[in-house]
């Protein structure tokens, strides 16, 4: 199957029926909460990230049932990122995934401590699962995503695209440097950071040594900057039923992106040049090249 999105469409059961696995059940105290987790983790996503972590761990001879474990603790890492983006305090949206966000159905107090309960469950799961994975694997696969989620990685990105807002004025030469340096820091961290996360571990759980989760995190960082791009231009042109949310509110916002700095042309022209740089990096992979060239293809359309 060569065919990415129809690889995503097949594999979902799969990651959902994990995911149900390893989720409290909605009618366990605190059943409110568990509610909550639950609203936003079936949510209808694509499961972009779980496909990654499965992707590249059968890349290296990867176990599936192995790499659905490490895709669904991911999901619920990604899920307790957009609970949190949404709120007030954040990027203040109504809607995710074309519903209301977890904040406008249940709550701020809810949404926050839903959040926290989803990171602390994803971090158990890695922990503890799968059993049959050498405990040195799942210390380094709690390792990888800690890393990508904290201070240097996903939450620091966020204090970063905070620290920016307003910052497109680009009319100094030197101002618009510091913009673009910026910009790139903010979308290596606060989305990029994952998706590099999610092929390191399909690494980690695959065993593919340190050379091979080296080349599957620099994959990851390229097809994180093609997905970023593939946004920020979607935030620009894309009506609410392509997003699943709010269009336009980063240039609202006055938040940094490809768009606001470059253009729509110069910002696709970019995506092209991160999809060659990931298309090089693909060629050394053992096997699924043709899938990993297909996701290639499929984020580039995606902004086009």
């Amino acid at each position: 199957m060569s065919d990415f999105p129809s690889f995503l469409s097949a594999l979902r059961p799969e990651v959902d029926e994990t995911l149900e696995r390893l989720l409290p059940d909605a009618g366990t105290e605190p059943a409110e909460l568990h509610e909550a987790m639950r609203y936003s983790v079936f949510a209808g996503g694509k499961r972009v990230r779980p496909a990654l972590v499965v992707l590249a761990g059968e890349a290296w001879g990867g176990a599936r049932e192995d790499l659905l474990v490490g895709g669904a603790a991911l999901e619920m890492v990604h899920a307790f990122s957009l609970i949190h983006d949404d709120l007030p305090a954040l990027d203040d949206d109504d809607l995710r995934r074309g519903r209301p966000t977890l904040h406008r159905a249940r709550g701020e107090a809810m949404a926050v401590l839903a959040g926290d309960a989803l990171l602390n469950r994803a971090y158990e799961v890695l922990g503890r699962e799968p059993a049959s994975a050498p405990p040195e694997r799942r210390l380094e696969a709690v390792r990888v995503v800690a890393d990508a989620v904290g201070t240097a990685g996903m939450i620091g990105g966020q204090v970063f695209d905070l620290r920016h807002e307003g910052d497109l004025d680009g009319r100094a030469e030197e101002g618009r440097q510091g913009a673009v340096a910026s910009l790139e820091r903010i979308h290596r961290l606060k989305t990029g950071a994952l998706i590099e996360a999610s092929t390191r571990l399909g690494g980690v759980y695959a065993g593919a040594g340190t050379e091979g989760i080296e080349q599957l995190g620099r994959i990851g960082a390229e097809l994180g900057l093609l997905f970023q791009i593939g946004d920020d231009i979607l935030d620009e042109v894309g009506s609410s039923e392509e997003l699943g949310k709010t269009p336009g509110k980063d240039r609202q916002a006055g938040k940094l992106t490809y768009p606001g700095l470059f253009g729509l042309e110069v910002s696709r022209k970019k995506a092209l040049q991160a999809a060659d740089r990931c298309l090089v990096l693909i060629e050394g992979l053992p096997s699924r090249g043709d899938l990993f060239r297909a996701l290639v293809a499929f984020l580039v359309h995606r902004g086009s």
